[in-house]
């Protein structure tokens, strides 16, 4: 079954949520319930297993977090949350604590690269909610300081993004371990056909909720794209960078591109902060705090490590590079534009990558509009690349490839013009490794041709 509403309701009232939350809910100045959760909160809290396609800064938290503590506050059992990264487990840890600590419903997280003696110590608190990365999560398993036995309900949050990094094996043996009477729900911003085929295998009857379809962008999003040469990118940020003046979030491909791209940006005396894998668990959280706070006005960051990034009022969001996965510039742009703020989003292309912008514009159904900068060259998009010759070139190609022309080697390098002492120099066509052609044209191997030219 597949519900797709893009309205909003009016109110939380008339959702099936106890009194009780609806007054946390008010005293948290939430009164309007986005699309995902007014479409996921009544029909999660009657147990039924859900698929739900929205776009990252959507509210899907919510949207599972209040039927979770509605019903662990009304009977036993556990709720465990497998999330892709160790940022989004923060910030889901922090929206599940804001309501359940009313009802002394304790929770915990587990991630990587944290103290494992502090996770050991929140666990023996025996909390009811547990937020984890699933790589952590089977490291506890395994030395079974963590039991799976009573959880009655399993989120997977970011489930495209869990399957992209990998995580396929780690959430399989964590599903394994928990009791098949559960609630099941997935929540993705894309549907690809691995968590089709999970779903299939691991949820019963699933309602599929699509509050806009798999691979729309946000609402309120300006989007164009820059040509520019690899060689420009630099100088072409820092000309931006002087047009917008609020908070700003630059995508890199690489590591290593995040980290040169930070250290430009503070040699300019720009308040900067890079977030990556190669950072740890300390670094990353003073430099999303930092942004948040806006101690940095600038974060530059990796896809991996950009999950978990839940900041209102991001101004602009920078493709530096364009990404690897077409699906990550949904993700990647819906930083910006949350919670009905407008937003801006500009993608650096380079002449070579007309066919990954292509491919972008296919994804989100609808046209990227091409901008120019009055201080660099104009730029156009390369139609002929290495598969797409000159009619000379391919006729050349074919003539290789065909048979071997005068002095070809195939499958070696062109052997030197100067020969060995004692040995005779290879005549036209001779092939190296085989034996010498006993007429011209003949080719090793196959059949010795007739006069005539034919076989």
């Amino acid at each position: 079954m597949t519900q797709t509403l893009r309205q909003t309701n009016t109110s939380f009232c008339g959702l099936g949520i106890a009194p009780r939350i609806l007054d946390i809910l008010d005293r948290m100045k939430f009164t309007v319930p986005t699309p995902i959760q007014y479409k996921t909160i009544p029909i999660a809290i009657e147990d039924k297993d859900i698929i739900g396609v929205a776009q990252t800064g959507t509210g899907k938290t919510l949207a599972f977090a209040i039927p979770i503590i509605q019903r662990l506050s009304q009977r036993k059992g556990r709720a465990l949350i497998l999330v892709p990264t160790r940022e989004l487990a923060i910030q889901v840890n922090e929206a599940f604590g804001k309501i359940a600590s009313s009802f002394g419903i304790k929770t915990v997280v587990i991630i990587g690269g944290a103290s494992m003696q502090l996770q050991l110590k929140a666990l023996r608190k025996n909390p009811r909610v547990l937020v984890a990365t699933p790589g952590r999560l089977v490291d506890h398993m395994e030395r079974r300081t963590v039991i799976l036995g009573d959880v009655n309900v399993l989120i997977l949050d970011e489930a495209d993004r869990m399957l992209d990094m990998g995580f396929l094996p780690q959430i399989e043996k964590i599903i394994k371990f928990v009791p098949r009477n559960r609630q099941t729900m997935f929540f993705s911003a894309t549907i690809p056909e691995e968590i089709v085929k999970m779903a299939t295998a691991h949820m019963k009857l699933p309602i599929h909720i699509e509050v806009a379809p798999s691979g729309t962008t946000a609402e309120h999003i300006i989007q164009e794209v820059f040509i520019v040469k690899r060689t420009s990118k630099r100088q072409l940020l820092m000309k931006l960078l002087d047009r917008y003046h609020g908070p700003v979030l630059i995508f890199s491909r690489t590591k290593m591109g995040a980290k040169k791209i930070t250290r430009d940006l503070r040699r300019k005396n720009h308040r900067a902060a890079e977030i990556h894998s190669n950072r740890s668990l300390g670094q990353r959280k003073e430099a999303l705090n930092g942004f948040k706070s806006g101690r940095y006005r600038i974060l530059v960051a990796t896809d991996i490590a950009a999950r978990g990034i839940d900041v209102t009022g991001i101004e602009l969001v920078i493709n530096y590079d364009l990404p690897d996965d077409t699906e990550n510039y949904v993700h990647r742009i819906g930083r910006t534009a949350r919670a009905g703020h407008e937003g801006r989003a500009i993608s650096f292309a380079t002449p070579e990558q007309g066919g990954d912008v292509r491919s972008i514009e296919k994804l989100i159904k609808t046209p990227l509009p091409i901008v120019e900068h009055p201080e660099f060259p104009k730029e156009k998009f390369i139609r002929e690349s290495k598969y797409h010759q000159s009619p000379k070139l391919r006729q050349g190609r074919r003539k290789t490839y065909g048979g071997p022309s005068k002095g070809h080697y195939p499958g070696g390098p062109r052997p030197s013009k100067r020969h060995h002492p004692g040995r005779s120099r290879p005549s036209k066509g001779h092939h190296p490794g085989g034996p010498r052609p006993s007429s011209k044209g003949h080719h090793p191997g196959g059949p010795r041709p007739s006069s005539k030219g034919h076989p």
